[in-house]
C-alpha cells in the first residue's frame, strides 16, 4: 500500500537471511562503509575475479553488518571466509553479466538505490542520523550505493537466467521423495482454508463532519500558539507517529498517499496545512524541512469511525445471510457474490495467504481472532458473524466458514504433491546455481590473498 501509514501503521518488512540461493543476500541491507564508529582498517586486495576485486574494507564491513543486524555465530575467521566467498559468488556473476552484456536501466538502478536508502533513513530516524553514522554525505552515500546495486541487479539477473529454465517432472518429484530419508521428511502441520463474508458499514456524512470539526479545532489551537507535537501525542491516531509528535521522517516522492504527498511537498517550513482527506482519514500536516526530494513532516490524523448503529445494522444483515445458508437456501458462493462487500470476489470468499500467495493458511498464520472462531468449527460450518477491523483500521463483520482442515501428519505424496514438487524445485535449482559456480571458478581468473587460503571454502576456487 503505497501511503503515508507504510512506516507507522505498517512496519517494514525485514528482508530475509541467507536462503537457499547464495548470491545478493549478504549486502541486500546496505553494507556500505560503516567504519564511522569503528577502528580503522588498513585496506587491500584479498580477491580478484575476472577484472573485478574485493577489498578487505568490503569484508569488515559486511562482517559488523552482520553482527549489528541479527547477531552471528562461529568464530570470526569463518565468518569472514563465508563472507569472502559469498563475494566470490557475486563476483563471477557480475563477469557473466558482461559477457552476456546483460544490462539494467539506470532507473531500475536509482529506484533500488532510493528504496534502500530511504530505508536506512528510516531505521536510523532522520537522514541527519545516517549521515552522522556513516560520517559521509547522502550524496557521498548514494555514490557507493548505486555501484553497489548496479553490481547486484546485474547478478541477480544472471542467477535468474540460470534458474529460469529450471523444471522438475513428476517422476522427478517422485525421485526426490524417495531419496528422503525417514527421519528428515518434515512433519506437515494442521492446515486450514477459510471463507469470509464482509459487510462494511459506510462512513456517514455526519461523522466525517465531525472528524473534520474537531481537526480543525486543533489546527486553531496550533495556530494560536500550541505546539503541534504535543498535539500529536495527545490526538492523532496514527500510533506510529503519534508517539514522535507527529514526526513521519524523510519521504520521497511516490511514497506518501497522493493527496497527502500534494500539500506536504508544496508547505514551507513550519507552515500548518488545511485539513487533508486520504483514505486513511484527516489530516493536518506541518513542515519540518525540506531536503531536495525529500521532506520530513508532522502530521496529526484523526480516522473516520463506524456509527454503532451502522455496525449493528451490518451484524443482523449477516445474521439473516447466515440463516439463510444454514438452512440451504444459497450456496456460500452466490452468498459471496451477492452479499459480501470484500474487495476481492474472485476466490469466492476464500481467505489468501499473504506469505505463500495460496489458500491454505497454517494455525500460526492465522489471526487470533481468526483462529479461536474457527477453532470451534466443523467443516463446512458457519460462524455467528465476527467483528473485524478491515485493512484501512475500520470496524467491520463477517461470516467465516471452515472449508478445509487437515490433519498434522508427515509429508506424502497423496496429500501434499505440490509442497513436496517446490522442494524438489528448489532443490534442482539451487544445484543449477552450484554446478553452474563450479563449472565457472574452474575457468574464471581467481587470485585469493594469502591470508584467506586456509579458508575452507565449498568450492574449489583456483586460478588457470
Amino acid at each position: 500500500m503505497n501511503n503515508i501509514l507504510n512506516t507507522s501503521l505498517l512496519t517494514f518488512k525485514k528482508l530475509k537471511a541467507k536462503g537457499f540461493l547464495i548470491l545478493f543476500l549478504i549486502t541486500i541491507l546496505f553494507p556500505l562503509r560503516i567504519f564511522a564508529q569503528q577502528p580503522a582498517v588498513i585496506d587491500q586486495v584479498v580477491a580478484v575475479v575476472g577484472k573485478n576485486i574485493i577489498l578487505q574494507s568490503d569484508i569488515e564491513n559486511q562482517y559488523i553488518q552482520m553482527r549489528i543486524q541479527r547477531g552471528i555465530s562461529g568464530s570470526s575467521s569463518e565468518i569472514r571466509c563465508s563472507i569472502l566467498e559469498d563475494m566470490l559468488f557475486q563476483k563471477l556473476m557480475l563477469n557473466q553479466a558482461e559477457l552476456d552484456s546483460i544490462t539494467v536501466t539506470d532507473d531500475q538502478v536509482e529506484q533500488e538505490m532510493e528504496r534502500r536508502l530511504k530505508y536506512f533513513i528510516n531505521e536510523l530516524g532522520s537522514q541527519e542520523k545516517l549521515e552522522a553514522y556513516y560520517n559521509k554525505t547522502v550524496v557521498e552515500i548514494k555514490t557507493e550505493l548505486r555501484r553497489m546495486v548496479k553490481d547486484q541487479m546485474l547478478g541477480q539477473k544472471v542467477q535468474e537466467e540460470i534458474m529460469s529454465k529450471v523444471m522438475v517432472t513428476p517422476e522427478e518429484v517422485r525421485q526426490f521423495f524417495k531419496n528422503m530419508s525417514k527421519d528428515s521428511i518434515p512433519l506437515v502441520p494442521a492446515e486450514y482454508e477459510i471463507a469470509q463474508i464482509v459487510k462494511r458499514p459506510p462512513i456517514s456524512v455526519d461523522e466525517k463532519l465531525e472528524v473534520k470539526e474537531k481537526l480543525n479545532g486543533l489546527r486553531k489551537r496550533i495556530l494560536a500558539g500550541e505546539r503541534f507535537s504535543t498535539l500529536a501525542v495527545l490526538y492523532s491516531e496514527d500510533p506510529g507517529s503519534a508517539k514522535k509528535g507527529g514526526e513521519l521522517g524523510f519521504y520521497g516522492r511516490g511514497e506518501l498517499y497522493p493527496e497527502f504527498e500534494a500539500v506536504a511537498f508544496k508547505l514551507r517550513d513550519g507552515e500548518i496545512s488545511e485539513i487533508v482527506e486520504t483514505e486513511a482519514g484527516f489530516h493536518i500536516i506541518q513542515m519540518i524541512e525540506r531536503r531536495g526530494d525529500y521532506v520530513n513532516v508532522r502530521h496529526i490524523l484523526l480516522m473516520t469511525k463506524v456509527s454503532p448503529l451502522a455496525l449493528e445494522k451490518a451484524r443482523i444483515q449477516l445474521d439473516s445471510i447466515a440463516l439463510l445458508l444454514r438452512n440451504d437456501s444459497i450456496t456460500f458462493e452466490k452468498a459471496v457474490e451477492k452479499f459480501s462487500e470484500e474487495e476481492n470476489k474472485t476466490t469466492g470468499g476464500l481467505l489468501l495467504n499473504s506469505y505463500t500467495a495460496g489458500v491454505r493458511f497454517e494455525a500460526d498464520m492465522l489471526d487470533p481472532q481468526v483462529s479461536f472462531v474457527i477453532d470451534k468449527l466443523k467443516i463446512g460450518e458457519i460462524s455467528d458473524p465476527v467483528p473485524m477491523k478491515t485493512e484501512d483500521g475500520k470496524d467491520a463483520y463477517r461470516l467465516l466458514k471452515l472449508v478445509v482442515k487437515t490433519t498434522p501428519h508427515k509429508a506424502n505424496l497423496k496429500d501434499d504433491y505440490n509442497r513436496i514438487a517446490e522442494w524438489a524445485l528448489q532443490d534442482k535449482k539451487q544445484k543449477s546455481v552450484e554446478n553452474w559456480i563450479r563449472s565457472k571458478s574452474k575457468n574464471a581468473y581467481v587470485d585469493i590473498h594469502p591470508d584467506f587460503q586456509q579458508c575452507k571454502f565449498d568450492f574449489n576456487w583456483k586460478a588457470e
